[in-house]
């Protein structure tokens, strides 16, 4: 999954040949290198949709790393890679709806319909790249990878950004702006902020 970017991001840096590929056991220290010592976002290591609050809280740093380890393990693949000159810059988590314990939980995010979706729970962009088409890049190799597992819908639930300055950590959903430009559409909203955007495949 190639994505090629036709222009120099906000950044001055050149994002063109963005390559992306699911995270496979084979490349387990490209998402660990990703994800740093902090393991992403405060020890998260994608596990905080997977889980109940009180499990996450307590699995917190090596023990979420542990699982999401233990998952690639078994052979799930549970989202999508972004290199850049052999240089992992980006991660974007993709997976069938039914896997996102929170998700089943939410009013906000509750399903729009009965169709199976896949769903697009979290960005996570290096700094250096950041705001330079990175995550546009991993929205379109997201919804081609779920046409290759035979998916119809993907969706995502970015936040709507009140304001350019809104800092990047309240942003690991991704924008709607990146949504847009990936070929989402808007189908449902039940918060000012957080829409549910969704690309139909195929």
């Amino acid at each position: 999954m190639s994505r090629r970017l036709p222009r120099r991001g906000a950044t001055g840096i050149n994002t063109q040949g963005i390559v992306c590929k699911p995270l496979t056991r084979g490349r387990w220290k490209d998402f660990e290198r990703l994800f740093g010592a902090r393991g992403g976002c405060g020890g998260c290591w994608c596990m905080y949709w997977r889980l109940a609050h009180a499990q996450f809280e307590i699995q917190k740093g090596g023990q979420n790393r542990k699982s999401m380890k233990w998952l690639v393990d078994q052979g799930e693949t549970p989202g999508i890679l972004a290199y850049l000159g052999g240089k992992p810059i980006g991660w974007c988590a993709v997976a069938p709806r039914e896997k996102y314990l929170r998700l089943r939980r939410s009013r906000v995010l509750k399903p729009i319909n009965e169709q199976p979706v896949w769903s697009i729970v979290c960005l996570l962009v290096d700094k250096e790249f950041r705001r330079c088409g990175v995550s546009v890049a991993l929205l379109r190799a997201a919804a081609d990878y779920v046409q290759l597992r035979e998916g119809r819908i993907v969706e995502g639930y970015p936040i709507e950004a009140r304001t350019s300055h809104m800092p990047d950590v309240f942003a690991w959903t991704g924008v709607a702006s990146a949504y847009r430009r990936a070929g989402f559409v808007e189908r449902a909203r039940r918060s000012a902020t957080r829409p549910i955007m969704r690309r139909i495949l195929g």
